[in-house]
């Protein structure tokens, strides 16, 4: 005897021709073989009630002490829900939960233990042009499951529709009932009883913060020093010769490109490529399997704690980029896999056509973060990270995205409120990519206080600065000191902005040197894909050459960079393996390179110019961690505090003059900003004024050398170089000192940072 849900279906399955069931003598698949009984299944175990939270799969012990997990699923739509659980063999065994509170599907299970396989198979209407999408035959991974075990392919089989329809057109409204849970992950109960006792986090304040973005796999795959089998993993991460690399460089976090459970697009796949970087989540609460040395059966969970134990221990924190805005499960003629079986309209922006979904991240799809239950999955998931994970922050990849209200994008949406009133997340670092590809979608400068931003017109200045390509220096001077036109609003600070040069999207910082343009012909897209604007020169060749004095400048220009970025007012953010000379071979898209093009080269560091770089890099870190007034806490005021009007910010032309307004609208390619150690606003722990010395940083952008008079009283005394970018070796520069008012020579394409020593 079939449930009503199911004589539905099949009565569906004989009379609707838009169903894969109505081909049944074309190759479909009825729906009779989905719902009816399955040869071989073991017998359906026993359920009780259960409860509704927490959501997800949670082993406890139950009613009378016995052990087992409880199941619970939101599905409000829904007709019926059934748990699957999969034995070591494969075989199926489906368990109708019964149990609806607030449309939340529940029961618990005596006798699941950690490490029990398992997914759901959801009914309901079928129905595309009402934006239903609900189908028995495909197998779906739990929104809150902790593990996932085994990877996502794309046959046909996982998708809701039939792929392969004739008419495409309407290819997303025929149902496919093939059984697709031999195809698919499955999620696996996870034992999660750690209380991290014993991890002391690092809590470094946002003003002290340099971040290191970077990737699991592509970080550790060729490390000499790491075994070979933990290469490429959360323990590989963990391990002390990567560690050692990140203390010695000196950066205070890492950021992690996802590590949310994803899957691969299909258009990869059918080219022989993958997803790399990972901006493709399926699974919000589960570390990506594929980065596990321990195993995909719940092991992945306590290797992943283990990894970020070992960079707290070293003092550096653990910032998540995590992509909430979209799935991967695409548009409408994307795969079936969760979120769209489970209940498409409940979690999904839909169009006014609700066969189609509103995309205002090119990737297919977007989540309706409006909507509480997905509001609820999103912060469910970051404060599971936080309590229970032990991460210290998160970077949310296409931010604007979540903070669209109805349609516009709305400082005052629910995400952002619920962000600012949570207890747990409104304590860890947050960093908003501020922006979307849908209408009004740039935001920077936008997002309220406890937010920091990708500031993308940091990264534009200063690659057109040393470029030559800056019409004058005012927008220079605003990036260098903190971007106070775009943050200094609602008690905002400095540190709202996270100053790059490159990121994981675009050229490296060599290949910025090295190519005037994309060369992405490995990506199998005939070069069309990345982006055009690259602000990049090539110093006077394009990619690899012999040509020793192209090299030269070439490494010139890369220090230039570096040195921008470490002595700018903001929080800085390197990228993996720019520090040692790393390089694409052109590739400014190389999200589906998951081989030596994305993997850094640590062989670079035995060559002695790509180590001297390394070196400049730490030493330059080091610096802005031992002077506050490189790391300021407040906007500079720009004002006379004392009677020798000596300001806490100036900036001089050439003749060592201030800039008047006229200077800052005129061509040039050379600044001198000054910055007081004397006039640091705020006070230390012990409520002392902050003191520390004051520098003056001098960068020319042009060819040749330019003269440069030194300022005079009040502003010095005498000066001692600090930093000449130069010079290839740092060695020689610091100890050479400057009478004020004097005339130097500052080399072309260069940086001197001298410190003010009288």
């Amino acid at each position: 005897m079939t449930s009503a849900p199911e004589q539905r279906a099949v009565a569906e399955e004989r009379t609707d021709p838009r169903t894969a069931g109505g081909r049944a003598a074309e190759g479909g698949h009825p729906a009779a073989a989905v719902n009816g009984a399955r040869r071989g299944a073991p017998p359906a175990p026993a359920v009780w009630p259960g409860a509704p939270t927490p959501l997800g799969a949670r082993f406890r012990v139950g009613p009378d002490g016995v052990p087992g997990t409880n199941f619970a699923l939101w599905a409000a739509g829904a007709e019926a829900v059934r748990l699957c659980l999969f034995d070591e063999r494969g075989r199926e065994t489906r368990i109708r939960l019964t149990e609806l509170t607030h449309e939340i599907w529940h029961g618990f299970v005596p006798g699941v233990m950690p490490g029990q396989r398992y997914g759901y198979r959801v009914d309901g209407r079928w129905d595309p042009w009402t934006g239903a999408r609900w189908n028995p035959a495909k197998l779906l991974l739990d929104p809150y499951a902790r593990a996932v075990d085994g990877e996502f392919g794309l046959p046909p089989e996982v998708y809701g529709h039939v792929r392969d329809w004739p008419e495409q057109q309407v290819a997303d409204t025929v149902r496919d009932d093939r059984d697709s849970a031999p195809y698919v992950p499955k999620g696996v109960v996870v034992d999660d009883d750690d209380d991290w006792e014993d991890d002391r986090r690092p809590k470094t304040p946002w003003a002290d913060s340099v971040i290191y973005e970077l990737h699991v796999r592509g970080f550790t795959r060729l490390h000499p020093g790491i075994p070979e089998e933990l290469r490429g993993t959360y323990a590989g991460l963990a391990h002390p010769a990567a560690v050692e690399h990140l203390v010695k460089l000196g950066v205070t976090a890492v950021e992690l490109l996802p590590v949310h459970q994803f899957a691969h697009e299909d258009h990869l796949l059918r080219r022989g490529l993958r997803n790399y970087w990972g901006y493709n989540s399926i699974g919000y609460f589960a570390p990506h399997a594929a980065y596990a040395a321990s195993g995909t059966t719940g092991a992945q969970v306590g290797e992943f704690k283990r990894m970020v134990r070992a960079l707290h221990a070293a003092g550096i924190e653990v910032i998540l980029d995590v992509v909430y805005n979209h799935t991967a499960e695409a548009g409408e003629l994307g795969p079936t896999l969760s979120l769209k079986g489970i209940d498409n309209r409940g979690y999904y922006r839909l169009q006014d056509d609700a066969r189609r979904y509103a995309d205002y991240t090119g990737c297919g799809n977007t989540l309706h973060v409006v909507r509480p239950q997905v509001l609820r999955l999103i912060t469910d998931s970051l404060r599971y990270w936080v309590t229970e994970m032990g991460v210290d922050g998160f970077r949310f990849d296409l931010a604007a995205a979540l903070a669209r209200s109805m349609h516009d994008v709305d400082m005052l949406s629910p995400f952002l409120a619920v962000i600012s009133q949570d207890p747990v997340l409104r304590r860890v670092k947050l960093i908003a990519e501020p922006w979307d590809i849908g209408s009004g979608g740039y935001q920077v400068g936008a997002f309220p206080p406890l937010w920091t931003e990708w500031n993308d017109r940091y990264r534009n200045a200063v690659r057109d600065f040393w470029r030559g390509a800056l019409p004058d220096v005012r927008d220079l001077g605003y990036r260098l000191s903190g971007s106070s036109d775009l943050y200094a609003w609602g008690g905002r600070r400095p540190y709202a902005s996270v100053n790059f040069v490159t990121a994981h999207d675009g050229f490296t910082l060599r290949d910025l040197v090295s190519y005037q343009g994309k060369h992405n012909e490995a990506n199998g897209e005939n070069n069309r894909d990345g982006t055009d604007d690259n602000r990049a020169w090539n110093c006077g060749a394009e990619g690899e050459t012999d040509d020793e004095g192209v090299r030269s400048l070439r490494r010139r220009q890369l220090r230039n960079l570096v040195t921008t970025l470490l002595l700018s007012t903001g929080v800085p953010m390197l990228v993996a393996g720019d520090e040692l000379g790393r390089t694409q071979r052109g590739n400014n898209n190389a999200y589906c390179q998951d081989n030596e093009i994305s993997w850094v080269d640590w062989g670079l560091l035995e060559r002695p110019e790509w180590r001297a770089l390394f070196e400049l890099t730490s030493r330059l870190i080091e610096l802005r961690h031992r002077h506050p007034v490189l790391r300021r806490r407040a906007f500079f005021s720009g004002r006379a505090r004392s009677a020798d009007g000596l300001r806490d910010l100036a900036w001089f032309t050439a003749r060592g003059e201030e800039m008047t307004e006229g200077d800052w609208y005129a061509p040039a390619a050379t600044l001198g900003m000054y910055l007081s150690g004397r006039d640091i606003p705020g006070r230390d722990e012990r409520g002392a004024p902050v003191l520390d010395d004051s520098f003056l940083a001098l960068l020319h952008a042009d060819a040749g050398p330019i003269p440069f008079v030194l300022p005079a009283a009040p502003w010095a005394r005498r000066y001692e170089v600090v930093v000449d970018t130069s010079r290839e070796e740092q060695g020689e520069a610091p100890g050479v000192r400057h009478e004020a008012g004097t005339e130097i020579v500052v080399p072309g394409r260069a940086v001197l940072l001298l410190k003010v020593v009288e």
